[in-house]
């Protein structure tokens, strides 16, 4: 099976060994940060930091000229990633034999939200989620749209890997999160995620529903909630918590505002690259789902896409449903996560990949060559051999 293992920018550039150091794990591609959200990051091996602080959200390469003037629009990189960040990682990862692809986060930014409030998504209590832009806004579209286009095709990629691509809710994995004191489920997580910003209500409208009232609704289907009520069970117990009308109201509009976003999104990617230029998404196979693995409908998704990129770690169920779905030669790759510290099995690998490989994927993903220590790399290289 083919594999690619994710990289940033700062795995590679100031380490002449980095880029050797992924190639020796047998994998054929890196999928590189072009554009990635705010984080902290180990550097376990590299001569000059062991730690990377990625203040916010940010393009690794000098923006171009389409920005100009415009708003929202995309920051360049501190002093984590200078300059051409992305282009002097790439080019140390073409030279030493990988196929690189670009990696680009797009519906997940803490500093467009903390710039341009009112792009956020607001739920039914009025909080701002100023990690999650609203996918339905047009200029927050437009700006998306753009930035995937540029970020997606670098100079010398074959492909990209677009992360986020849908809504953004609750969900975050924010510094110091502290969002689990009530196990809001799968149907709280949905309604805590739905947005009432102008927009979506004006949306919502169009499904022939009252926002105000959509709003009340949410709001008394979560008061038991918060006192401690269970809230268990997928789509059937949103609908219950929310009335089967307003439910299919509110999804028929959300997913067509991810669904129409997709499209746009990849025709300006393939507008902008080269032929025979691959274009993956991240991908969860419930369309209401939110997060960094957008929630889509597989056969629409692999009809518009060259495939999915499907999280893995912890059992491949979710593969199942993209099987069979699209042209023949659709890309079903399945995302595993390699770094122990991070709930990664790299000592099982081998095993996953195969039982990946058994329900329909048709190549890995591996998440992460910089974070993972040696001990994992050397767990991932022995697994790759053995595949």
């Amino acid at each position: 099976m083919r594999a690619s293992a994710f990289v940033y920018p700062w795995d590679v550039n100031g380490d002449p060994a980095a880029a050797g150091r992924v190639a020796a794990l047998g994998v054929a591609q890196a999928t590189l940060a072009a554009a990635y959200h705010s984080t902290r990051a180990l550097t376990p091996r590299h001569p000059r930091h062991r730690v990377v602080t990625a203040e916010y959200a940010a393009v690794l390469y000098p923006p171009g000229s389409r920005w100009q003037g415009r708003t929202p629009r995309p920051h360049p990189a501190g002093d984590w990633a200078p300059g051409d960040a992305y282009g002097e990682a790439a080019e140390a990862l073409s030279a030493a034999g990988l196929e690189v692809h670009t990696w680009v986060v797009l519906a997940h930014n803490s500093r467009l939200g903390a710039e341009h409030p009112d792009t956020s998504v607001v739920n039914a209590y009025g909080d701002r989620y100023p990690w999650a832009p609203c996918i339905a806004q047009p200029a927050t579209r437009a700006y998306l749209v753009d930035l995937a286009a540029e970020a997606a095709v670098r100079p010398g990629a074959r492909g990209t890997e677009l992360e986020s691509l849908g809504w953004y809710g609750l969900a975050h994995l924010h510094a110091h999160d502290k969002t689990a004191g009530v196990g809001l489920g799968d149907a709280g997580q949905y309604l805590m995620s739905l947005c009432f910003c102008p927009t979506c209500r004006a949306g919502y409208g169009q499904q022939d529903l009252d926002a105000d009232a959509l709003a009340d609704a949410v709001r008394t289907a979560l008061e038991p909630v918060w006192r401690g009520a269970p809230s268990t069970g997928g789509w059937p117990a949103v609908e219950k918590l929310l009335g089967a009308r307003e439910a299919a109201g509110t999804r028929a509009w959300r997913d067509d505002r991810a669904r129409t976003l997709q499209e746009e999104a990849v025709a300006a990617v393939r507008a902008a690259a080269p032929e025979g230029f691959r274009v993956l998404l991240h991908a969860d196979p419930v369309s209401y789902h939110c997060g960094a693995n957008a929630g889509v409908d597989p056969a629409h998704v692999l009809a518009v896409a060259d495939g999915v990129v499907v999280p893995c770690t912890g059992g491949a169920d979710l593969l199942t449903p993209f099987a069979g779905q699209g042209r023949a030669d659709a890309v079903l790759a399945a995302n595993l996560t390699i770094v122990s510290g991070l709930g990664g099995d790299p000592a099982g690998l081998a095993t996953a990949a195969t039982h990946a490989r058994h329900l329909g994927a048709t190549e890995l993903r591996l998440y992460h060559a910089g974070l993972a220590s040696d001990a994992d790399l050397r767990a991932v290289r022995e697994a790759l051999g053995e595949l």
